[in-house]
């Protein structure tokens, strides 16, 4: 079957790997997406505030890490129209097919980058073909510039197909930073939603394979912490201040000090510390950088209320003053079996695919959970499928990239799949 979109998905992932965006700041992404749909001739496109709930947003940056951003799309070519409907960093899209009677079907794609800077290595094929990173400092690391084009794709597909029912397709930002999947889930299309797709490329899966449906992502709540003490001389009278850094260490220390759980796996890490003045100067303020993560929701939260209570005690201890902050957090979902036994299906007999895994544990945390999680609450069903690619190197290194003969095993097993959704009914 040759659709326009699926000729070009080579072209449409290229395109969107130059001109990487990070999370809530996809605007030119956002706008590309929207010309796109619009050729394609979708029913309905829900930009920016129309598809998102903006008091669930997560981890929003502030609006001078915005504007620049803001500039350079406009700059670029980008319709004022969809920058009016996505400033503030309101980014993402929606899109609607509606065909009659039948099921409601959901994809969620995310589309933001990573603050990575891409490598312009020889060997590193975005670099030696010409379509690495513009963005410096920026890159698609992980995927998600070909997430969008399997989505487009796959949305053609299905529009001149047979398909009777409703398809809806969210394009979701700021993943990578866990702010945006709570908002999209709260936006309003994902409420009569029966079935759902979230879809991934890799994770050391290699082309051809297919995961049905993964288990086990991880919850996950990236947290600041910031320690207030007194200022003094640090050789004259040290004994005169309060200090934050002796209060940081003491919490980074007894962080990883929390005792593991005996219902599953948990993580803690400190990666960022930020403050003090100068050496000869007891620190009188410092913020570190965080997460917790737990192979449940539960044990997520048990992890984040012992690292608060390490925090006040480690305050306490050296006469500072203490304020956790929760900037993101996503849940932890399971793949639906009955949904996942039916992209097995479907899998099994697309060309180009050699190996069917049932499930798989995901071991990283995914925001799209919290889309899961609403259509499951709804008596609906969602999977989480891995696309195989081959990639040179680990996701979030600088020299990410896939195979793109995987663009269009991912269009077959998507499309299908939605297909199938709407022959059997919820």
């Amino acid at each position: 079957m040759a659709y326009d979109v699926r000729n070009r998905l080579t072209d449409l992932r290229r395109e969107f790997h130059r001109y990487p965006e990070p999370g809530w700041r996809e605007f030119r992404t956002t706008g590309r997406i929207v010309e796109e749909l619009e050729r394609i001739g979708v029913d309905e496109i829900a930009i920016g505030r129309d598809c998102l709930a903006t008091d669930a947003r997560m981890a929003v940056p502030d609006e001078a890490e915005i504007e620049p951003w803001l500039e350079r799309a406009r700059e670029a070519g980008v319709r004022e129209d969809v920058l009016e409907q996505t400033a503030d960093g309101h980014t993402g899209v929606v899109a609607v097919l509606d065909r009659g009677e039948g099921p409601s079907v959901g994809l969620r794609v995310d589309m933001d980058a990573t603050a990575i800077s891409e490598s312009d290595e020889p060997g590193h094929r975005p670099a030696d073909e010409s379509f690495r990173s513009e963005h410096d400092g920026y890159m698609h690391a992980c995927g998600h510039d070909a997430h969008v084009a399997m989505a487009l794709g796959t949305l053609e597909a299905v529009a001149a197909s047979e398909f009777s029912g409703t398809f809806t397709v969210f394009f979701q930002p700021a993943e990578e930073i866990s702010g945006g999947g709570k908002a999209m889930a709260e936006g309003g299309y994902l409420d009569d939603v029966d079935y759902l797709l979230a879809v991934h490329l890799g994770l050391d899966h290699p082309t051809g394979s297919v995961v049905a449906g993964v288990e086990k992502p991880l919850a996950m709540a990236h947290i600041t912490v910031t320690f207030e003490g007194a200022s003094a001389h640090a050789g004259k009278a040290p004994n005169e201040g309060a200090n934050a850094m002796q209060a940081v260490a003491t919490a980074i220390q007894n962080a990883y000090a929390i005792p593991r759980h005996d219902e599953g796996m948990t993580r803690v890490n400190f990666g960022c510390i930020e403050g003090g003045t100068a050496s000869n100067v007891i620190a009188e303020e410092i913020t570190i950088e965080g997460e917790v993560r737990g192979e449940t929701t539960a044990l997520m939260e048990y992890t984040r209320t012992e690292l608060e209570r390490v925090c006040y005690a480690a305050a306490e201890m050296h006469d500072c003053d203490v304020t956790p902050r929760m900037i993101s957090e996503s849940p932890s979902v399971d793949s639906d079996p009955a949904l996942r036994d039916l992209v097995g299906e479907v899998a099994r007999r697309t060309t180009g695919v050699h190996e069917v895994i049932e499930t798989a544990e995901l071991g990283a945390s995914e925001d799209a959970t919290y889309l899961m999680e609403r259509v499951q609450e709804s008596g609906g069903l969602a999977s989480y499928v891995l696309v195989g690619t081959d990639h040179p190197t680990n996701h979030q290194t600088p020299t990410f990239d896939i195979d793109e003969e995987s663009l269009d095993i991912g269009v077959s097993v998507l499309t299908d799949t939605v297909l199938e959704c709407a022959r059997r009914r919820p």
